[in-house]
């Protein structure tokens, strides 16, 4: 086991060397988004029907909402680089180096969205706007996450670092 995470990590350099600025397609980029959006997705739609259902104000129900999208993000990467035989700790590290930054970005701004969309902080799971918002949220989400991730994995970095456990 040790040898084979050794074995990786010299994968990684040569692999991440060939991520040049250029090598940073965009299909990998949305791909890698749409990793992300996956995770920040049911993290939040989760965080919100706890909180909906507890009946908690906004700040608390969109606090664990968030929380849950960085663990599930994370939780996504991770299953798929303890399938490649990483051990518990090194998958951890790789999935914060892998997304942190795309989480946050996208967080930012479908938290964002959603706070500048008339009524939706206040629409509860069962209204159509509700659902209506959240769909455009994570859209509007995508589209400014998507470029932040090109340019990471462009110089290695984010999603980058997964790449060879697929």
């Amino acid at each position: 086991m040790e040898h084979h995470t050794h074995h990786a990590h010299g994968e990684h350099g040569e692999h991440g060397h060939n991520h040049g600025t250029a090598s940073a397609s965009w299909p990998m980029a949305a791909q890698a988004t749409l990793h992300c959006l996956t995770g920040c997705a049911i993290g939040e739609i989760l965080g919100m029907a706890i909180g909906t259902a507890l009946a908690w104000h906004n700040a608390p129900t969109m606090i664990l909402a968030i929380v849950l999208a960085f663990v599930f993000g994370y939780a996504l990467t991770m299953r798929g680089v303890l399938r490649a035989g990483l051990g518990l700790r090194s998958a951890l590290r790789v999935a914060l180096a892998a997304d942190t930054v795309s989480i946050a970005v996208m967080e930012l701004v479908d938290n964002g969205t959603l706070l500048l969309f008339p009524g939706a902080m206040d629409a509860t799971l069962s209204d159509a706007l509700f659902w209506l918002s959240l769909a455009l949220s994570f859209a509007v989400a995508f589209a400014i996450t998507t470029p932040v991730n090109k340019w990471m994995i462009g110089r290695g970095k984010g999603h980058a670092v997964v790449h060879q456990y697929h």
